[in-house]
């Protein structure tokens, strides 16, 4: 949901899924994780697991996951770095890395982005096109650009080459969209382009952030699709891996509508912290967590059948949670990574087994769940989520956190690395 689109107001293309394969392709662990890597399965299933007591990594150092059998490390550094406020992972619903893996974007306090190594763990430079709510995605198999809207959106759509910082707009939509008094064309912070990068779904507002109606672009063709006036502001949009469905989620529900907007589906009867990501048999899949039903159950709805299924129940003896969704790994499909936070005890005062943590979840009835790690961020705030995100290949995580810290800034990212090929 979205708090953090109003927070920020203050301040070689190919085509088909099947061909998108730079993304998986491995880079080299940062060193101190390149040893530390156990040939060993991830942890499954539900028991209870309690974080070891820990000091705050430095920047680069590995601590200490071997009950999980992944690597964790501190990635950024943000006072040594003279990054303002903190460091961190954007959003779950955001790639942090880039085709190859090789950089991560990071935001900061006063809403600049920046570019790390991804292996060194250094910052590399500030992204100076992009300011406080610039919606950046990277492009799915060149490593070095970087899509963005300006601030709160406008009327092109720019691609940024990080290694050179210099941008170029791809797409002009001054003239070409419905309403003459369009000045805002965004996802409002949550969404992204198909899997390939050729389908963008986005909502349009008049200069006073009224909402005009939605659309979807073929970035390929440099055309409009289809669009839609609507009279309700939804909290966020998003197209779908595929292209097929762009998703509008908002209090009014959640709906899928095709990329004409012939047809539409209802996913949900309100919005919550959600992500679409790819089934095991290619499907677009929203995933989401259900507070009014009975159990509280997180759950899934293949879109392109309109079928329900609900993975696991979070209200267990009284205990609930917040949490994050991220299906960024194209590459695996059938699978999500979730991370929690913000959790409330059962009755008999223990903690869920899903408590404060990061595992990836299995996209069908009765899942596998691999338990990542502990994110180690008491939540105080918005910043001080943990939002984790995945990398295409479900290889590398990078989350937010501010090791127990007690409020909603001295940030940092810190990163789960997995062993190749563990979630498939």
């Amino acid at each position: 949901m979205n708090a953090r689109a109003d927070r920020f107001r203050t301040g070689r293309l190919l085509l088909g899924g099947l061909l998108l394969t730079a993304a998986s392709a491995a880079t080299a662990a940062p060193p101190a994780c390149a040893d530390r890597l156990p040939d060993l399965p991830l942890i499954q299933g539900r028991g209870a697991l309690a974080p070891a007591a820990l000091q705050r990594p430095r920047r680069g150092a590995a601590f200490d996951t071997a009950d999980f059998h992944v690597c964790g490390i501190r990635a950024t550094d943000h006072a040594a770095d003279d990054v303002s406020g903190f460091a961190v992972n954007d959003y779950s619903r955001r790639e942090p890395f880039n085709a190859d893996d090789s950089r991560f974007i990071v935001n900061s306090g006063n809403g600049y982005w920046y570019l790390y190594d991804a292996d060194g763990l250094q910052k590399l430079s500030r992204l100076s096109a992009l300011s406080g709510d610039a919606e950046p995605q990277w492009h799915p198999t060149d490593p070095d650009t970087l899509y963005y809207v300006p601030l709160n959106g406008g009327l092109q759509l720019y691609a940024l080459n990080v290694a050179k910082n210099r941008s170029r707009v791809v797409a002009d939509f001054s003239g070409k969209l419905p309403w003459r008094n369009a000045a805002h064309v965004w996802t409002r912070s949550e969404g992204s382009p198909s899997r390939d990068g050729r389908y963008w779904g986005f909502q349009v507002e008049d200069l006073d952030f009224h909402i005009l109606g939605l659309i979807v672009w073929d970035l390929q063709e440099d055309r409009l699709v289809g669009s839609k006036s609507v009279a309700v502001r939804p909290d966020h949009v998003s197209m779908s891996p595929s292209g097929r469905w762009i998703v509008s989620s908002g209090l009014e529900g959640v709906f899928a509508y095709s990329a004409d907007f012939s047809a539409v589906k209802q996913l949900h009867t309100t919005t919550e912290h959600s992500d679409i990501a790819i089934g095991k048999d290619g499907h677009d899949v929203f995933v989401s967590i259900d507070y009014q039903s009975n159990d509280g159950n997180v759950f899934m709805v293949d879109i392109d059948t309109g079928r329900r299924t609900d993975l696991f129940p979070t209200y267990l003896n009284g205990a609930a949670s917040a949490m994050h969704f991220s299906g960024k790994a194209y590459d695996r499909p059938g699978w999500v990574l979730v991370s929690t936070y913000a959790t409330q005890r059962a009755r008999d005062g223990s903690l869920p087994w899903y408590a404060e943590q990061i595992f990836a979840l299995q996209l069908q009835a009765s899942p596998t769940i691999y338990r990542l790690g502990f994110h180690r961020s008491k939540s105080n705030g918005y910043w001080s989520e943990p939002h984790a995100a995945v990398d295409r290949g479900f290889r590398r995580v990078l989350y937010s956190s501010n090791w127990g810290g007690a409020g909603d800034a001295d940030l940092d990212a810190y990163e789960l690395l997995l062993p190749t090929d563990s979630i498939r």
